[in-house]
């Protein structure tokens, strides 16, 4: 990946639209989907002016404008055409700029996940102790992540390679995530995205006040102990309570566990009763559930899991959500292991949403080395699809070692045009 920091500064005062800059900031303290990109309006322009910054870095390569707009360094001006180029040269140097722009992409999820899961960590560290502090850093972070969502156009669901440390940190960003793009998906206005996202991201915080060995339910668990675990939905409520939150999050806390057939718990409510920020965070809990279950040998693959959400599980969800639902996660999530049309085993990386059934996936391509090895985008492959899903264990051992599955899934979102168009070598 090119080290941007090589890239020149200029100062706020004298960038133009069509240049493409770089942010030195911390994804969470700047209302962009993305650190780096290209200038699009006079609009951004007068952001990043409100923002403080007296410099930025930008990439006059990757920038268009003007050539009398372009300021360039005097050395540059004397610069010489590049010698004529081979096909194979030009192959080679098109899949090495390709292969930059998906490391880039993943790394920029990677890096934006990470500050999302320190932030969702302090929030925690504060909960006991200072519950209003707690709730605003709470606020802070699900109003940057609508920063970044809601944007024009799509956005891919995408796979990491690496989830965030304790399973609690993870479980709770993957919840907050995908239930914010499914209200996304529907339309939902800022404040209520607003309740569903700190709903979201605090809906198992009654499991602090509940024994280690309860938090996670367990067919064996006796009648007390099965009760014990149920009651960390009521001291969730509570904890809320003492944050100042309102009602919408506090509703989400108090029905995640409830079942649109009156099944679940505490209440045995049903669909009627139930806010439509804890319906939406009722379906992505099991969801997540399923794939990340506190012992990995549990775990479904994302497609066994939406399969099994469907098949067996249709009342027990808002039969609407459920359908958006694996509409927008599509129907080989991101992580899911599959076997192509043309018998090569994949991993899905990513999903956009109005595309389901034409994924982006890393292929098993043994001329080509794992860490060279380009996303194929199915969508630009009339003539090829995916056959089935399958566990990983299924896979052989040598596609295997190449797409290594993770053994817990996290995802984050990025726009569309953020993975590229790479294709992997045919």
């Amino acid at each position: 990946m090119k080290d941007t920091t090589a890239d020149p500064l200029i100062d706020v005062g004298q960038l133009k639209v069509g240049m493409f800059i770089h942010l030195d900031l911390g994804w969470m303290s700047h209302p962009f989907p993305l650190s780096s990109f290209k200038l699009s309006s006079e609009d951004q322009l007068l952001i990043l002016r409100r923002l403080g910054l007296t410099q930025v870095r930008w990439s006059p390569s990757k920038s268009e404008l003007q050539a009398e707009a372009v300021p360039l360094p005097a050395e540059s001006v004397a610069a010489t055409l590049p010698a004529e180029l081979s096909a194979e040269e030009l192959a080679r140097e098109a899949h090495r700029k390709s292969l930059e722009a998906q490391r880039a992409a993943l790394s920029l999820c990677e890096r934006q996940y990470a500050e999302a899961a320190g932030a969702f960590r302090g929030v925690m560290e504060q909960l006991a102790t200072q519950p209003r502090n707690s709730r605003d850093q709470a606020t802070a972070l699900t109003a940057a992540l609508l920063d970044k969502m809601l944007v024009e156009g799509d956005l891919n669901i995408r796979l990491l390679n690496e989830g965030a440390g304790d399973r609690g940190t993870a479980h709770a960003l993957n919840v907050s995530i995908i239930s914010l793009l499914l209200g996304r998906a529907f339309g939902l206005g800022r404040e209520e995205m607003m309740d569903l996202g700190v709903g979201a991201l605090l809906h198992d915080i009654g499991k602090t006040e509940v024994l280690a060995r309860l938090r996670h339910r367990d067919d064996s668990f006796t009648a007390a102990e099965l009760q014990g675990y149920q009651d960390h939905v009521a001291k969730g409520v509570a904890l809320a309570q003492s944050m100042g939150l309102s009602t919408g999050p506090l509703l989400v806390i108090a029905q995640h566990h409830e079942n649109a057939d009156g099944s679940g718990f505490p209440q045995r409510i049903n669909v009627d009763r139930m806010s439509a920020g804890a319906r939406i965070v009722s379906l992505v809990n099991r969801f997540d559930g399923l794939c990340n279950p506190l012992l990995a040998s549990k775990a479904m693959t994302p497609h066994e899991g939406l399969s099994l959400m469907f098949a067996q599980g249709r009342n027990r969800f808002d039969a609407t959500m459920l359908n958006a639902f694996i509409r927008m996660m599509g129907v080989y999530p991101p992580g899911s292991t599959v076997q192509l049309t043309d018998d090569r085993f994949a991993l899905v990386v990513a999903v956009n949403s109005s595309r389901p059934l034409k994924p982006k996936v890393m292929v098993h391509d043994p001329r080509v080395p794992r860490e060279e090895a380009l996303v194929l985008n199915l969508e630009q492959h009339a003539d090829l699809g995916i056959r089935r899903s399958l566990k990983p264990q299924h896979l052989p051992r040598a596609s295997l070692e190449y797409l290594s599955p993770r053994t817990r899934v996290a995802y984050f979102f990025e726009p569309v045009q953020g993975l590229g168009s790479s294709e992997l070598a045919a």
